[in-house]
């Protein structure tokens, strides 16, 4: 078995220990010694699969206390997707449409559960964060901070987890390539921000297809942008 195949192979042996014990991010795993004991491989191949492991955020290796269940992040999937998008090259936005397109496909997703949890509510904190995106806007500044903690508060309600950490990680891939691929957006800033205001007003409204609708508008402003470079 080559050294490659041989790594793969305990990495998995080890991600079936974490969830045969049931552990959870910050358990400790094992010590490498044990390691080898339990699934019969050597010291360098257990330390290649940690290692292999610690990249993907499924194990943390702290030197001198040993090895831990990691946080299980999505850390990597941004990172991945983010180098994906700019690699392609200046001039190629067709990474950044694909990231794109998968938000708006998320965000329309979610709308059902998301009009249900705000209808009929008042949403001091999220409006709040609407008014800034507008004042910011019309001083040719971008929101970055407000934008995301509006789109995460959205979803707070919703009970699946992936969903949330997708939001988040493919919004976190969307702000790290649009100033790389050297992309403007500040003539739409104030078409965006409005297009806040009209999720939150549908949301609250208990609208789903107007929700839906304001969420196609929040998007177009820049899939128009991303059509005329392709």
């Amino acid at each position: 078995m080559s050294n490659a195949k041989r790594a793969e192979s305990t990495m998995n042996a080890i991600k079936e220990l974490i969830i045969n014990q049931r552990l959870h991010p910050g358990d400790g795993l094992p010590t490498e010694t044990k390691l080898c004991e339990l699934l019969g491989v050597s010291r360098s191949s257990v330390r290649e699969a940690l290692r292999k492991l610690e990249a993907l955020n499924i194990v943390t290796v702290e030197h001198g206390r040993g090895s831990f269940v990691g946080s299980l992040s999505m850390e990597p999937l941004v990172q991945t997707l983010a180098f994906r998008a700019v690699l392609q090259g200046s001039g190629d936005f067709t990474g950044l449409r694909d990231v794109v397109e998968v938000r708006r496909y998320l965000d329309l997703g979610c709308a059902e559960q998301v009009v249900a949890n705000l209808k009929g509510t008042t949403q001091p904190h999220l409006q709040e964060l609407v008014d800034q995106m507008l004042s910011l806007a019309r001083q040719g500044q971008t929101f970055q901070e407000q934008d995301i903690v509006f789109h995460l508060g959205l979803v707070a309600g919703i009970s699946n987890t992936v969903v949330k950490q997708l939001i988040h990680s493919l919004w976190l891939v969307h702000q790290a390539v649009v100033p790389q691929l050297g992309l403007e957006i500040s003539p739409h800033l104030e078409d965006t921000a409005r297009a806040h205001q009209a999720i939150l007003d549908a949301a609250i409204a208990g609208d789903v297809e107007a929700y839906r609708q304001a969420i196609i508008v929040h998007y177009e402003p820049l899939e128009r942008i991303l059509r005329t470079h392709l």
